[in-house]
């Protein structure tokens, strides 16, 4: 009797079991309902049913978490429950549009937008028009430029799994096919030039040797027509333009942050010239364009001051004409209209930008009103010479497509993309925080307060931005507003010696054997919060990715008291073995920034401060996020200090994505980072 009863309730389980759909079972319910329905061996019918009912159990509680997907590499992280997902959803779908290329004949636009797990290329004919997806890539083009006679076809380049070796394809509209013009897997090609008949390109490529990056010819309907032009030493070679006669080429040769030259290239004579104009001291020569008449060409040069202008420069007698005086700040994205009467530019005003319209024959400029504080991108006249298109975000909206009509004075939005139901109500916009660091220099940064719901003192986290040459700006933090907006933390956003923005000076202050001052900032940042009366200087999480990965490092390892975790993402571990293995078209660009590890002093130097090396003083959490394709800081970087953490004890969560490189560009990919952080955060940084 007691086991017909137990039969009894097991087969009721049972029966819920496979008629609620889990088609996992589905074989096993079959045999067993023939066992049941023969009576045979009820003892073996009991054990069959507890396998079954127990198998089931087991797995509806795995289901409560999160399964971990099959391109993704996970150490010590523990089982997220699935009810995240949910949780979370309003703060993951947010979507942003960037702007581009101009139809050369008609009103309309390419961008680039999300709407599954990358982002894609779409056509937008009209503003607030239906955004028409061309391009279905399970990896993002990106570079979208439309051929500037017709606009039958535009070119784009993709790379795979985000390993940056990018190809150039051609996109056809009538066909709606895309073909690959490039098939180099191991070189990066890109920089595309149009002439200005629209029936060739130059552009640059890696494919030679891996290191130097030399300038390639094409007729883009005609792969075959691919040449050599120019072999070139280094990595950091650029065409600027082409002039409109066909017969010179504008190049820019990138040294360092503060430190570029500009060559002239002429086709017929095979003529490669450096202009080299009298240096009192190095400086940024940023080529732009060349002059209608092919006279003279437009730069950008820091020169003779601080910050960036735009410099007119006569070819033959060397002669240059600022040609903005007053604004003292950086300038950035002068780009001149077709007829180069008219340009458009940005000013970097400690981190807010605003955009300016300047008469070339005047010679004045005046402001664009009407656009809240934001950030301002990618700047580009239409071919009709009358209005530009530019990428504007604010903190409270995601990056949209926005048009300046100069003749009518008009601002036209183009794309009004989805904050995905996140709603941002009461949330405080961003504040300009100042700090005095270690040796009286005054470091900036932007401060994110939690939702004032929130009272108390908050956790902070502090967002350390790479480069180093980067800025942190105001600008819109998509899924970190969860932290704002529903786990009262606040985030500081800061900008320490060597960022750009503040002058030649400022970014030339991490240099070398000065690298561990950048940290001693952050230090004095501690400092600051603890006297700062909402935040709370016990909770303290260090954040950052690349070169911020690696000032996570330093900080946890130098600060390692006055935080509670640390999350690294891509970060450097050791400039000497960082250096050995990141890309060769890279190495000897990088080396200019943080020093050479052939030279005994730097390479002993680069001993002392490495994150690995002083692992064993980390006794905090730590988190560290990499992708394996990764080619400006590898893979090894991550693993050799998960490694060594794990070895001294230490608590170490790792994440490692097969199919992603500097960062995690996939949304899918994006989605799991963030449900780890949180619970990160969850377990180190609030309790």
């Amino acid at each position: 009797m007691a086991v017909n009863h137990s039969i009894n309730i097991l087969s009721s389980i049972y029966l819920t079991v496979c008629t609620g759909g889990v088609l996992l079972f589905q074989r096993e319910c079959v045999a067993l309902n023939t066992l049941i329905i023969k009576q045979y061996n009820m003892r073996y019918v009991l054990i069959a049913i507890l396998f079954l009912v127990n198998t089931f159990f087991a797995i509806a509680q795995k289901s409560e978490f999160l399964t971990v997907p099959d391109n993704l590499t996970v150490e010590d992280i523990p089982a997220i429950p699935t009810s995240i997902v949910n949780e979370v959803q309003p703060y993951t779908e947010s979507r942003g549009a960037s702007f581009q290329s101009w139809h050369p004949t008609e009103r309309k636009m390419l961008i680039s937008t999300r709407f599954a797990n990358t982002s894609q290329i779409h056509m937008v004919a009209q503003p607030a028009g239906v955004r028409k997806q061309l391009t279905f890539f399970s990896e993002s083009p990106a570079g979208a430029l439309f051929n500037p006679a017709h606009g039958n076809y535009f070119l784009f380049t993709k790379d795979v799994g985000g390993n940056e070796f990018t190809n150039l394809f051609r996109y056809d509209l009538e066909t709606g096919k895309s073909e690959q013009l490039t098939k180099d897997p191991r070189s990066q090609n890109g920089g595309v030039v149009f002439n200005k008949m629209g029936n060739l390109i130059v552009y640059s490529s890696t494919r030679r040797n891996g290191t130097d990056r030399d300038v390639y010819m094409m007729d883009p309907s005609q792969p075959v027509s691919d040449k050599l032009l120019l072999t070139l030493q280094g990595g950091g070679w650029r065409v600027a333009d082409w002039s409109n006669d066909g017969n010179i080429l504008l190049l820019g040769q990138y040294i360092s942050v503060n430190e570029s030259n500009i060559w002239l290239y002429n086709l017929s004579t095979k003529e490669m010239k450096q202009w080299i104009p009298e240096r009192k001291q190095r400086g940024v020569y940023q080529p732009m364009y060349i002059s209608k008449d092919g006279q003279s060409f437009f730069m950008l040069s820091n020169a003779e001051g601080e910050f960036k202008k735009p410099v007119k420069v006569d070819i033959t007698s060397g002669k240059q004409t600022v040609l903005v005086t007053d604004i003292f700040w950086e300038i950035e994205d002068y780009e001149l209209n077709n007829n180069q009467t008219l340009a458009a530019f940005s000013a970097n005003d400690g981190g807010i930008k605003r955009i300016y319209v300047q008469d070339l024959q005047s010679m004045k400029y005046t402001p664009i009103n009407g656009l809240p504080v934001g950030i301002v991108s990618n700047l580009q006249w239409h071919p009709n010479g009358k209005s530009f298109a530019f990428n504007f975000t604010t903190s409270f909206a995601s990056a949209d497509v926005y048009e300046w009509n100069h003749t009518s004075k008009e601002l036209i939005r183009w794309t009004e993309s989805e904050l995905g139901g996140m709603n941002l109500n009461g949330v405080p916009a961003p504040k300009l925080i100042k700090w005095k660091s270690f040796d009286g220099l005054e470091i900036s940064g932007f401060l994110y307060e939690a939702h004032p719901r929130f009272t108390g003192r908050r956790p902070v986290i502090i967002n350390i931005h790479g480069g180093p040459e980067g800025q942190s700006l105001p600008t819109f933090l998509g899924r970190l507003n969860y932290y704002l907006n529903e786990l009262g933390i606040s985030i500081i956003f800061p900008n320490v010696r060597g960022s750009v923005g503040y002058g030649k000076t400022f970014t030339d202050l991490d240099n070398g054997f000065k690298r561990e001052e950048s940290v001693k900032d952050i230090g004095s940042l501690l400092d600051w919060i603890a006297k700062w009366p909402t935040l709370d200087a016990d909770r303290v999480m260090v954040t950052g990715g690349s070169y911020g990965g690696y000032m996570t490092l330093a900080t946890a390892f130098h600060y390692n008291d006055r935080i509670r975790c640390a999350l690294d993402v891509v970060g450097i571990s050791h400039f000497k073995t960082f250096l050995q293995n990141t890309e060769d078209y890279r190495r000897d660009l990088r080396r200019v920034e943080y020093g050479d590890e052939r030279d005994a002093k730097m390479a002993a130097y680069f001993e002392k401060i490495a994150p690995l090396n002083n692992a064993h003083k980390i006794k905090k959490p730590m988190f560290i996020v990499q992708g394996k394709n990764d080619p400006r800081v590898p893979y090894t970087e991550a693993r050799q200090m998960v490694d060594k953490i794990k070895s001294n004890g230490g608590t170490v969560w790792y994440l490692e994505a097969n199919d992603e490189g500097h960062g995690f560009r996939k949304k899918s990919n994006q989605d799991y980072q963030f449900y780890a952080t949180i619970e990160f955060i969850k377990r180190y940084l609030i309790n």
